[in-house]
């Protein structure tokens, strides 16, 4: 599936839920969408909390679907392909170096 399919298929579950309407209890501004999406990144560190392995992998795999889709959501009402966004940072670190970027 595509990206572009993701989006469609999110945006599509964010209308049946009436989360575009003017009076919903989750308006979906980019200011809300950018804090649920740190707040389910920060669901992802609970599963590393005391060790290197995340003990179960099912629920680590919810969380990160859960960012996936807030992520997907805030490029959206952005209106950033993030598609083409992602392939352009790609491109763009390639011709990094990160030990020379770092301040000493």
């Amino acid at each position: 599936m595509l990206l572009r399919e993701l989006t469609q298929l999110m945006d599509q579950f964010v209308q049946s839920k009436g989360w575009y309407e003017a009076d919903s209890p989750r308006p979906q501004t980019p200011r809300n969408i950018a804090i649920s999406l740190c707040l389910e990144t920060a669901e992802v560190l609970e599963h590393f909390q005391w060790s290197e392995n995340s003990t179960n992998t099912e629920q680590l795999a919810g969380e990160l679907a859960d960012v996936a889709l807030y992520l997907i959501q805030l490029a959206h009402l952005s209106q950033i392909d993030l598609e083409q966004a992602i392939l352009k940072k790609l491109q763009q670190n390639y011709h990094r170096t990160w030990d020379q970027d770092q301040v000493k």
